[in-house]
């Protein structure tokens, strides 16, 4: 089924011409660049990488078969090895075009096996019999040699990534010897070796470089062992070995990765998914090594997915003999004309193209049932986001309903990762503030990777709708609500108030106003002024304040309770037209010094109470004599309406007098 394809050829592959219209095809790992090399005369090079900045063609003189060639880093110095004992070099740097130099291997009876480009202009040679490391100098046309190492070589295998090369060492070449190179030293990395299958005497297995790759996985090195077993043994299917090589200690062997089948491989490493490819059945798998299986051993992984093809893919007909009408061509998947390179490359030399390897997560959704282990799967993807956020719609909505302990999982699964980021992202503003100490590197921002699901994404693309779901039941919406709300506090991640509102909303809409009585009431919503607003937004208009009317005096608890709402709480009072109420506790709270008479002589006109009206206006009397010595207010309280109405009532007798010394 087309829609279970999770691996696929990227849209826009890198084309070169196929190997029947060139002598020979060479892949650079560390550039990402094709050569298709023709001679004839003079030899003609096309060098074609992932851009066009990357592409470029020239002829140079043909002085033989091309073993080897590559570029340095940036496309500046080009190296050319034709025989066994030397490199040639040519300078692409515009201040230095068109220079060339060769440099023959120190050790004598020496062959070149190969060569590494680790910097723009510093090359490690490798021989049968060890290492040489190399400055290039183009501007006096030499080279000059940084270090070397002798040791005996069966075949090597390289990591631009980290710029660490292994040797493979011994008679078997099961022993591997890394050596890593930064900023112009080399260091030689402790030796490890390779457990090989046992076999029947007198039979004896070689290690070879088809067996092993070598690529970055969640930031660790890793060499992977492809291990055939006999057929002999209990167990004859294949496996994956993978050993984690540190920049500081011994290499171990760390993880398995099961097979269950045997035949040819091929190995790749997408979006740090261990991706193994198997011919005879034209099937891929993949791994993730943080991924654990409960009845497993702990460093033991079976498949994380069902074994299926790549993509079909197909290759649109170019050049004289192409018809604008006639279809493209299938690609033939699998190809034994395939070349596999690390981390994420296929080549087909046969059909001039070079693919990157790309995952799909959409379709991993429905192979991987199990929600929290597909979540664990989909939080460690680069695009995952809206795959994430489209399974919890999908776990809420229609028949893939999960019961409350599996929304439970992937909530919390969710606001883990959340939580992390936030505690990352505090960390580094304390550490900006605080400035840089002492001896310590400048701290990078954290990156906001695309797993990070926040309350406003959660909100915005599954909760608001899923809350409007006529054909869910409302207990099964509160429950949903009401534990993402419970996951979020476990991990102590402030609840947003629009959170609190859905909540609100439902319960009301359904008139549970004594289970929102509960759940303010023992602060299983926390108290918030938004939250406050919103519950007397709900019961005193939507709903009268008569359907539940100790939802008022709920609200005023909360607003007591936050210590900062001595406002919120007087308009409350004021518009419930209690007066008297909003006075005495503006003054338990010794706010009346300051508080607007204008305001509560409003509320007293409102109610119609002329003795209420009284009892108001003579406060304010009595605070203006206190604080001004002067009973009569001031222009600027604009009570003037009020002092005609109360004589008018009351007599000009009634006002207070001012107190004369």
């Amino acid at each position: 089924m087309s829609e279970e394809h999770y691996l696929e050829l990227c849209e826009n592959p890198v084309q070169f011409e196929n190997a029947s219209s060139v002598n020979n095809v060479f892949f650079d790992e560390a550039n990402k660049q094709v050569f298709a090399v023709r001679s004839g005369g003079a030899t003609g090079v096309v060098v074609k990488g992932p851009d066009d900045k990357n592409s470029v063609a020239f002829r140079m003189d043909d002085k033989g078969e091309v073993k080897c060639i590559k570029f340095s880093i940036g496309n500046k110095i080009l190296a050319v090895q034709r025989t066994p004992k030397s490199v040639d070099f040519i300078s692409f740097i515009p201040d230095y075009p068109h220079l060339e130099c060769s440099q023959e291997c120190k050790m004598k009876n020496a062959s070149i096996l190969g060569f590494c480009w680790t910097n723009w202009n510093e090359i490690v040679f490798i021989t049968d019999q060890g290492i040489e490391f190399y400055q290039v100098l183009p501007d006096k046309r030499s080279l000059k040699l940084l270090k070397s190492q002798s040791v005996n070589v069966n075949w090597y295998m390289y990591c631009p990534e980290t710029a660490v090369i292994l040797l493979s060492t011994t008679a078997q070449g099961n022993v591997l010897q890394p050596f890593a190179f930064k900023s112009g030293t080399m260091s030689k990395m402790p030796k490890f070796e390779i457990e090989l299958p046992v076999v029947p005497k007198p039979a004896k297995l070689n290690l070879t470089e088809r067996d092993i790759a070598v690529a970055t996985i969640y930031g660790q090195l890793y060499v992977m062992y492809l291990k055939h077993h006999s057929r002999t043994t209990d167990s004859p299917c294949a496996e994956v070995v993978l050993y984690q090589l540190p920049r500081e200690g011994s290499c171990k062997k760390t993880n398995v990765l099961k097979l269950n089948t045997t035949g040819k491989f091929a190995l790749n490493v997408v979006d740090n998914l261990v991706v193994v490819h198997h011919q005879s059945s034209q099937t891929s798998i993949i791994f993730d090594i943080k991924l654990r299986e409960p009845d497993c051993a702990l460093n033991v992984h079976q498949p994380v997915l069902p074994g299926r093809s790549i993509h079909p893919y197909r290759i649109p007909l170019t050049g004289l003999a192409a018809v604008p009408t006639q279809p493209p061509v299938p690609c033939e998947l699998y190809s034994s004309s395939w070349s596999v390179f690390q981390p994420d490359i296929i080549i087909s030399a046969s059909e001039g193209y070079l693919w990157y390897l790309q995952v799909k997560l959409p379709p991993t959704v429905n192979l991987l049932q199990d929600k929290g282990k597909l979540m664990d799967f989909l939080l460690r993807r680069r695009d995952c986001k809206m795959v994430i956020l489209s399974v919890c719609t999908q776990m809420l909505n229609g028949g893939d309903k999960g019961g409350l302990p599996v929304v439970a999982t992937v909530f919390d699964k969710l606001n883990q990762v959340y939580k992390e980021y936030l505690e990352a992202e505090q960390t580094y503003t304390v550490a900006t503030e605080s400035g840089p100490s002492r001896g310590s590197a400048a701290r990078e921002r954290p990156v906001r990777r695309q797993a990070v699901i926040d309350q406003s994404d959660m909100y915005t693309h599954v909760l608001s709708s899923f809350s409007e779901k006529k054909d869910t039941s409302h207990k099964f919406i509160i429950a949903v609500l009401m534990e993402y709300i419970r996951s979020l506090n476990q991990v102590q991640i402030t609840v947003q108030h629009y959170l609190y509102e859905l909540v609100i909303k439902m319960l009301v809409q359904h008139n549970l106003f004594y289970m929102l009585h509960q759940f303010l009431q023992y602060h299983v919503l926390s108290d918030s002024k938004p939250l406050v607003n919103q519950q007397l937004l709900h019961t005193a208009q939507l709903f009268h304040e008569s359907t539940y009317p100790p939802a008022h005096q709920l609200s005023l608890d909360m607003l007591k309770r936050l210590s900062t709402a001595n406002d919120e709480i007087v308009e409350v009072l004021l518009s419930r037209q209690q007066v008297l109420g909003a006075l005495r506790f503006i003054r338990s709270v010794g706010g009346h010094g300051n508080i607007s008479a204008r305001k509560f002589l409003d509320a007293a006109r409102q109610t119609a109470d002329q003795m209420l009206f009284y009892t108001i206006f003579r406060f304010f009397e009595q605070r203006n004599l206190r604080l001004r010595g002067n009973p009569s207010f001031n222009p600027g309280e604009h009570c003037e309406e009020h002092v005609v109405y109360f004589k008018e009532v009351f007599g000009e007798q009634a006002f207070m007098k001012q107190v004369t010394v």
